[in-house]
């Protein structure tokens, strides 16, 4: 686990250092709204599905590269989510890439009126759309391990379906 934590953090650091070497840099925002599943196990054991909605901003670097914060919140676990994400994109069509990537961050949950700020890392697949030069639209699979565990509880995963739409500017 800290192995791919140490790969995920100095990916994500050799991808930010590279803007300086950039030809071409389009800066976006968005928001989206999807569907998550906690894994929560344990005293506190529940059904961990809700909605969940997120907004995001980044760089998308020479049309191959994105790096992206994210903000994502839901209800049910009481969780808010800060992640640092670097995607690979893979154009497929004219307007429609495919991408792949890694994610690392903190998750501040709330299981049981027991509340935690942990590590959670993970990675994500999915197929982004340019409707325009401005506007594109993406659909995202997201897997994270969690390190919560609060009197004798555990959120050992998220997974999450994300729909979001991007303008860049």
């Amino acid at each position: 686990m800290k192995k791919l934590a140490m790969i995920s953090t100095l990916t994500l650091a050799a991808v930010a250092a590279t803007p300086a070497f950039a030809v071409s840099t389009d800066w976006f925002v968005g928001a989206g709204v999807g569907y998550q599943e906690d894994s929560i196990k344990g005293a506190n054991d529940q059904n961990g599905e809700d909605v969940a909605v997120q907004l995001r901003g980044g760089a998308i670097l020479n049309d191959h590269h994105r790096l992206m914060g994210t903000y994502s919140y839901m209800d049910k676990s009481e969780q808010n989510m800060f992640l640092a994400s670097y995607d690979y994109l893979m154009p497929v069509a004219q307007k429609v890439n495919l991408f792949a990537g890694v994610s690392a961050g903190v998750a501040d949950s709330e299981i049981g009126n027991e509340s935690s700020t942990d590590f959670v890392w993970g990675g994500q697949v999915g197929a982004m759309y340019q409707i325009n030069d401005q506007w594109s639209t993406d659909l995202t699979y997201r897997y994270l391990e969690q390190d919560y565990e609060e009197h004798q509880t555990k959120l050992e995963n998220s997974q999450q379906l994300m729909w979001s739409v991007d303008y860049k500017f």
